[in-house]
């Protein structure tokens, strides 16, 4: 039977079809230059489906960046080429988001976009998912003539080359370094293609209930399309090829998992040596098939290859969880000789594992079948996230032998070895055990996953259901004569305006607990703690003290101010008063630091931003000016400077400056009103009368400046 025989559309795959060219692209420096050619070469369309399409990510990296002639940040670039080209249309589909994703990825994304491109440049968030799912299939189409398709996103700690070094400054990203990140995509054009063209309208007009472009014209059968990267030559050629898919249940979509059912039915086929390297590995239906088969077919070995140590408690209890019980189902009854769960993993020059992180969807049954896809060996790949999976048949020796040379090259890629003697060690009586050998350990090499030093699976029942879930979170609403209504997801901005408004919800009771517990905290108990540790060695202490834990709490500046100046009078009170000012600033600084650093500063979004690059770039001025007029409490100005960008130096030094003259003249208002209560002369009435002119004087010469500074800046 021919390969291709297998292929059963609308059971195990989506449609059947083949490829005139494709050639595998392995990991993202790869890809992403691939990609940036194929952009470059666009003239009618392209369409992007992505767990994440992050406007940040520079497709070159190092003196390829350097000296291309066009942006390498593919916002820019789309941007660039759209300008360029006004009649070339862009379709951005990208997973809206997920409250467990919030710190990795852009909150405000369609915004960005929006912001940085042209009007021919469409991005839709989608958010049609079931509540738990994911848009997890990763596409990119040029011209409906070329088609990428596999594990890779544009997006955060993706970027690496296929050496893995260790420690590359050029894993640096707007989310920080990162370690070595391996990934697998395909580029394929052909037949093929129009099918993916197809999918990807599908996907765009359910998702924003419009049309997108009519289909475009085929490229010439038998020869490259012009978008193709001419840097990458194909490796497969005429070669059979199908879909599958992994579509919940949405509404008006039935729920299709020909993944699913096209791994089962490829397992069955094995004879010789099963290839797999995959991110997850916790579907225990597909450990239980490969069990099976191997105990059909004696001379049967498997060999897989995936991550070792796990990101956070989710993926670690889920999915880390999972896979020991994959494990133990894949080696029930079987000489371990013949079955093998690895990762990578070297020594770095200091003695430090280095350890690969495998991102990417690949399986080779013997050298007939080649998948590279989106789908994870997990619960929520095979029924719950849309997938999509690229099948490649070898019917023929040619194909054949590609395929071989597609998995002997990954292969020797997480073992050291060249692609020459990882075939012939397949081809020995040991293959796995000689796989494994290691002479040298600072070259990458496999060995043998222990996920026991991760979890003893106590939360495993708990976060799974959450985190590798089969089934939507909130199971669809049933409706009395009609099909039933899936819940989706919540709205990223739904997340959003939830998340503010149960932060002013702890805000506010943080305050009122505050009025409640500390109400002791009013200016007659301030002026009769400060007096008591007047003329001590704890006066200074108790001032800072005083401002430090007003500031906690909001307490009005002005009026710890007054306070210290009636107390300490009109020399040391404006003294004290303002080391305590910027003691109290320096910490709300450092709080409002630590929250932006969390993830608050991306709330703001693009426009928020602009006002925070503003404010940077004004410096010590533009802080004085902010000091000098009141317009907002000062607590709240600490912690949102802290928040931005600006630095703590420029912050505190424009803080000084514009807090000196108010100072002084509070401390003329303060003696004042201590002297007026216990001697009412007419000379302190007039300081008292003094000290509020001039305060007045200048809030309004601050306010004049500002406006002339901001009128400046204006017209410059």
């Amino acid at each position: 039977m021919q390969a291709s025989a297998l292929f059963h559309e609308n059971a195990n795959c989506w449609r059947s079809s083949y490829a005139s060219h494709g050639t595998p692209l392995v990991d993202c420096e790869h890809y992403y230059r691939a990609l940036y050619h194929a952009i470059l070469a666009a003239r009618e369309s392209i369409f992007i489906a992505g767990w994440d399409i992050d406007s940040r990510i520079a497709l070159l990296q190092g003196e390829e960046a350097e000296t291309a002639e066009t942006p390498v940040v593919i916002s820019d670039l789309l941007a660039w080429k759209a300008e360029q080209n006004p009649e070339l249309q862009m379709f951005l589909l990208r997973w809206d988001s997920s409250l467990a994703f919030f710190s990795s990825r852009e909150l405000w994304a369609k915004e960005v976009w929006e912001e940085k491109t042209p009007a021919n440049v469409h991005i839709c968030l989608d958010d049609t998912i079931p509540m738990g799912g994911s848009q997890h299939q990763k596409i990119v189409v040029v011209d409906d003539q070329l088609v990428f398709t596999g594990g890779m996103d544009v997006a955060v700690s993706r970027w690496d080359t296929r050496d893995h070094l260790p420690h590359d400054p050029r894993r640096d990203d707007p989310d920080g370094p990162y370690g070595p990140l391996h990934d697998v995509q395909v580029m394929v054009c052909g037949p093929v293609v129009q099918e993916y063209a197809k999918l990807l309208r599908w996907r765009w007009q359910r998702a924003t209930d419009t049309e997108s472009l009519p289909l475009g014209s085929p490229a010439i059968q038998g020869e490259l399309p012009p978008c193709w990267p001419r840097q990458y030559p194909p490796l497969l050629e005429d070669i059979p090829c199908a879909i599958a898919r992994t579509i919940p249940f949405m509404d008006d979509v039935d729920p299709v998992q020909e993944v699913r059912h096209m791994l089962l039915d490829l397992i069955e086929q094995a004879e010789h040596f099963i290839y797999i390297e995959n991110q997850f590995a916790s579907r225990e239906e597909i450990a239980e098939a490969l069990n099976r088969r191997m105990k059909q077919k004696p001379e049967l070995k498997v060999l897989i290859v995936s991550s070792y140590d796990p990101k956070g408690t989710m993926e670690c209890e889920a999915y880390w969880a999972g896979r020991i019980d994959f494990k133990a189902i894949l080696e029930q009854g079987l000489d371990s000789h013949r079955v093998v769960l690895t990762h990578s993993s070297m020594l770095d020059d200091q003695g430090e594992r280095a350890l690969k992180r495998v991102h990417s969807k690949v399986m080779t049954i013997d050298d007939r079948y080649l998948v590279i896809g989106s789908s994870n060996l997990s619960n929520r790949s095979m029924a719950l996230d849309t997938e999509c999976d690229l099948i490649f048949a070898g019917d023929t020796e040619a194909h054949r032998e590609s395929i071989r040379r597609v998995r002997d090259d990954l292969i020797a890629e997480h073992t050291g070895r060249d692609i020459a003697e990882v075939s012939r060690l397949i081809a020995g009586d040991h293959p796995l055990e000689d796989l494994m050998q290691c002479d040298d350990p600072h070259r990458y090499h496999l060995e043998e996953v222990n996920d026991e030093a991760f979890t003893d699976k106590s939360w495993q029942d708990v976060l799974t259901p959450l985190s590798d879930p089969e089934e939507p979170l909130v199971p669809p609403l049933s409706v009395p004569g009609a099909r039933p209504i899936s819940v989706p997801n919540p709205r990223k901005k739904s997340l959003i305006i939830g998340s503010a408004v149960l932060l002013f919800l702890l805000l506010a009771g943080a305050i009122l607990a505050a009025n409640h517990y500390f109400s002791w905290f009013n200016s007659d108990n301030l002026s009769q703690f400060l007096e008591e540790s007047r003329n001590t060695q704890f006066a200074l202490p108790s001032v800072l003290a005083v401002y430090v834990i007003g500031g906690l709490f909001f307490f009005p500046v002005t009026v710890m101010s007054l306070a210290v100046a009636a107390v300490f009078g009109p020399v040391w009170g404006p003294v004290y008063g303002m080391a305590g000012a910027l003691c109290s600033a320096w910490l709300m600084f450092l709080l409002g630091k630590i929250i932006g650093d969390r993830g608050l500063r991306k709330l703001g979004g693009p426009r928020v931003r602009k006002v925070d690059e503003k404010f940077t770039n004004s410096g010590v001025a533009g802080v004085a000016t902010i000091r000098l007029i009141p317009v907002a409490p000062y607590s709240l100005v600490n912690l949102v400077a802290g928040i931005s960008s600006i630095r703590l130096l420029p912050f505190l030094l424009g803080t000084f400056l514009g807090m000196l003259p108010p100072m002084i003249a509070k401390g003329l208002v303060g003696d004042s009103l201590s002297q007026l209560a216990t001697d009412p002369s007419a000379e302190s009435i007039s300081y008292l009368t003094l000290g509020i002119l001039i305060w007045v004087a200048v809030i309004m010469v601050s306010q004049k400046v500002a406006k002339n500074l901001q009128a400046d800046k204006t017209a410059a």
